[in-house]
């Protein structure tokens, strides 16, 4: 490991990260239905008689779910408009939502997390996890980085939250149809400690990650890891905005002018000691940080609100963020404030808080196994110097000119008039083009003003073939 020595690190893991193949993700329609959760959640009366919801009330919350979720739903409003599908769709919210509503009667009546029907609610957890997270973990190895700086740290706040001293950008972004996490979880640190080390918050791209960072095991919409991000990021000298390079949740051929614009950049990035949730809380204590999380539970699949205790593994395939701690004041609980890239309208505006300093070594999910962060120390690159203006044509006579870096040079005159343009490449040596190609000059659009008297080269007769 460079500059660290020694260091045992967690898995390489090639993301999937796939958001949903099947489903269109169109955005939300201008003018919001009624509140959904007003139908989907337990009211008082199911969550005393433990009555189940009719197929009737069923129906009508999907009808509500696919005005919110899919546009022109309701009615024929499946994912490809065949009906066979659309009630396909509908059995399979119908069981979700009997899923959800017991969650929620039980964490009524003893506290804890809430779970809604959110843009997945059409969605088996199966079908989640292929389409959302079907690639497994690739082949593990090292994680290059420099050696963990916090170690020595013993004093720790209580609470943290990045949000509230702006270091994340508003609002969370949404990967799309494309396995990206790993670029939205990179990029998101990197804002982050660019805002703490510079004071500005600049929105960063993700596409020139997915196009260009090829290296090590990025390997753009079917998946990577935050490192090889870093480490491309600090390699390429900064990163372009996302206003610039805006994402496409597609692949697409790196653009080498938007590439070469280095807006924003880190000097490294370093790992934090694997399994050791202290550890990644003296991190998240001096900045945002880069972790992967198992994400392929049907809880966190359908999470809503509140503490997630819920039940999920460690076979890392989402890349996210941490972005703060605490501990809740109604539950106690302590947790890990978490960034996604699913978009503001999943969790808590776009975030989870995902419990803290439980049994397992791991963390929660994961959470623990594989963090990192960007290392900054300076200012960014200045800016590059603006493009010069292009030369303008050259007016040869009122009628002829000669394009930017020609001459014009006279290919038939006669006594004091030139007859014929054209353009000799070297305006800087116009008498020197006996051994040059000449080619017409073109015609002028417009006559200029002319003055008295014109300046031509007069060329021998035999330099006029």
């Amino acid at each position: 490991m460079a500059g660290g020595g020694g260091k045992s690190v967690a898995a390489a893991l090639a993301m999937a990260c796939f958001l949903l193949i099947l489903a269109a993700f169109a955005p939300p329609a201008a003018a919001a239905p009624p509140d959904i959760m007003s139908i989907i959640r337990y009211n008082a009366e199911h969550g005393v008689r433990g009555l189940e919801r009719t197929e009737a009330e069923a129906r009508a919350a999907y009808d509500l779910w696919l005005a919110r979720h899919r546009r022109g739903g309701g009615g024929g409003g499946s994912r490809n408009g065949f009906i066979g599908e659309h009630e396909r769709r509908f059995r399979v919210f119908w069981d979700n939502l009997k899923f959800v509503d017991a969650h929620n009667a039980r964490a009524d009546e003893r506290g804890g997390f809430r779970l809604g029907m959110n843009r997945f609610a059409d969605l088996t957890n199966g079908e989640f996890r292929a389409a959302y997270l079907g690639t497994t973990p690739a082949g593990r190895g090292r994680r290059v980085g420099e050696a963990y700086r916090h170690d020595g740290v013993e004093a720790l706040p209580d609470s943290v939250d990045w949000r509230d001293k702006g270091a994340v950008v508003a609002p969370v972004k949404n990967q799309g149809q494309c396995g990206s996490c790993w670029a939205f979880s990179a990029v998101a640190a990197v804002e982050g400690i660019n805002k703490i080390v510079t004071g500005e918050l600049v929105s960063l791209s993700e596409q020139e990650l997915v196009e260009c960072a090829r290296n090590g095991q990025n390997s753009g919409c079917n998946g990577g890891i935050m490192d090889d991000a870093f480490a491309f990021i600090a390699r390429n000298g900064g990163l372009d905005t996302e206003e610039d390079y805006p994402y496409t949740a597609m692949d697409g051929k790196c653009n080498l002018a938007k590439r070469s614009r280095k807006v924003v950049s880190i000097d490294g990035f370093e790992d934090v000691p694997e399994n050791d949730e202290l550890s990644l809380q003296k991190a998240v204590a001096h900045q945002p940080v880069s972790v992967a999380i198992d994400a392929g539970g049907r809880e966190f699949q359908l999470y809503d609100s509140g503490v997630f205790t819920g039940r999920c593994g460690t076979n890392l395939d989402h890349g996210v963020v941490a972005v703060g701690y605490g501990t809740d004041a109604a539950t106690g609980a302590a947790y890990w404030t978490v960034r996604n890239s699913w978009g503001p309208d999943w969790g808590e505006n776009g975030y989870i808080r995902m419990e803290r300093n439980v049994t397992a070594r791991t963390g929660k999910c994961g959470i623990a196994m594989m963090a990192s962060y960007p290392i900054k120390k300076g200012p960014n690159p200045k800016p590059s110097p603006p493009s010069p203006a292009p030369s303008p044509p050259q007016q040869c006579d009122r009628y002829s000119k000669c394009p930017a870096g020609t001459t014009c040079c006279c290919n038939y005159g006669i006594r004091n008039h030139c007859i014929v343009w054209g353009c000799c490449p070297s305006k800087n040596s116009p008498y020197n083009v006996e051994a040059l190609i000449r080619t017409p000059a073109a015609m002028a659009r417009s006559v200029p003003e002319q003055p008295d008297s014109i300046s031509f080269v007069v060329l021998n007769r035999e330099d006029l073939v």
